[in-house]
């Protein structure tokens, strides 16, 4: 015969903590250590700080200074403005869920903080990847960059970014507002269609971009680099210094895709990033 097993099961409801312990379908409360929590809130608090004051001291700049008023500029202002809103608005709202799993605002809260989630990173990434195309045609066409990339052409950029993060951010929202299992967990939803269109979108899309335009920057220079290096081949001087900006340049670029890539590619790949919870 075999030996049975006889479970208490009051001591595994003992150990069961509800978001709202009146209701039969309220979420399971996660229950994280205090100092867990208080080396959090620091570390969030810290980094939410540390990006706002970095993108103001952006954006304060290139506003005062007139010299800076250039098409490339624009751009990085509308990524400073993204990344200071992801400051300001985003990292306190993931703050406020990675602390404490039971949310207890009000579901339109709850949907503004991921719609705003959604949109500003999608508008860091997008901005990230116009910049990519107006250093392409910086360096890979010199001559055509003041046609190419105006202050219009910046412009379009810009609204394109804001634009289509918009609509990701709205459009992803709508297609999960009723998707919620539990109450008191700011809503997770997994629809095939949105855990596509929305990764492609907002990143995968983006990252192809950048890489192909940045694989394309390296090799203009450092083919521009060796043919410096043919014509000045009797100087011994100049071929170490052009050696020099060709290491450089190669540890930039890669500096900028490693960043990102590593950023990323976890947050999207690991259930799709902003669209579990």
């Amino acid at each position: 015969m075999e030996p049975e097993f006889i479970f208490n099961r009051t001591d595994v409801v003992k150990d069961i903590h509800l978001c709202y312990e009146s209701e039969n379908v309220s979420c399971i409360m996660a229950i994280t250590p205090s100092t867990i929590r208080v080396l959090l809130y620091i570390f969030l608090g810290s980094l939410a700080v540390f990006t706002m004051c970095g993108n103001l001291l952006i954006i304060i700049s290139i506003i005062y200074f007139k010299q800076l008023h250039t098409p490339t500029n624009y751009l990085i202002l509308s990524l400073a403005v993204a990344d200071l809103l992801v400051g300001a608005l985003v990292i306190p709202f993931n703050i406020a869920l990675s602390v404490s799993s039971c949310w207890y605002l009000a579901d339109l809260i709850c949907n503004i903080g991921r719609s705003l989630d959604v949109s500003l990173t999608t508008s860091s990434i997008l901005n990230l990847c116009f910049i990519s195309i107006d250093r392409y045609y910086a360096v890979c066409q010199p001559l055509r960059y003041r046609s190419k990339m105006n202050s219009h052409a910046a412009v379009i950029m810009i609204v394109v970014s804001w634009g289509v993060s918009a609509l990701v951010g709205i459009g992803i929202i709508i297609m999960g507002l009723n998707e919620g299992k539990c109450e008191g967990r700011c809503f997770s939803f997994h629809i095939p269609l949105s855990s596509i269109i929305g990764p492609v979108l907002s990143f995968y899309l983006p990252a192809i971009i950048m890489l192909s335009t940045y694989l394309k920057i390296f090799l203009v220079a450092q083919r521009q680099a060796l043919s410096i290096q043919n014509t000045n081949c009797q100087s011994i001087k100049s071929g170490a210094s052009v050696s020099k900006m060709e290491r450089k340049a190669t540890k930039t670029l890669a500096i900028v895709m490693g960043a990102f890539l590593i950023c990323w590619t976890p947050f999207f790949i690991a259930g799709s990033g902003w669209l579990s919870e």
